[in-house]
């Protein structure tokens, strides 16, 4: 068993030693394409400054609704919630803080009480 492991390895070793038979030639490089170029006909382009937000992004709900009424919102949230990470921040907007107390109260079943903060 010994010899059987000890050819195998000494085959492993010289196979790896050997030099490849042939080194492949590197491939030219493809030419560099030309710069897009716009139309005459075509528009003015405006600037656009990369940290603006897009126009469709929801803000967060402490921009939306205030901190007192964002602060609540996280509280009943935080509340009902069971997930371990929940989207319960003021950072977040508020509708998906809103959702997320609508998935969790929905939760409980028709014989179950529900936390007060599911009414509220």
């Amino acid at each position: 068993m010994r010899r059987t492991v000890l050819a195998l390895m000494t085959a492993v070793a010289l196979a790896a030693c050997q030099q490849p038979a042939e080194t492949p030639a590197a491939e030219p490089a493809a030419p560099a394409a030309p710069a897009p170029e716009m139309p005459a006909d075509s528009p003015p382009q405006e600037e656009v400054d990369p940290s603006a937000a897009t126009a469709g992004e929801p803000g967060s709900c402490l921009n939306e609704v205030g901190a007192a009424a964002s602060a609540k919102l996280v509280e009943r949230c935080i509340a009902v919630s069971p997930a371990t990470h929940p989207p319960c921040n003021v950072a977040n907007p508020c509708a998906m803080i809103q959702g997320e107390i609508d998935r969790s109260c929905d939760m409980y079943g028709p014989g179950e009480t529900k936390p007060t903060q599911c009414g509220a």
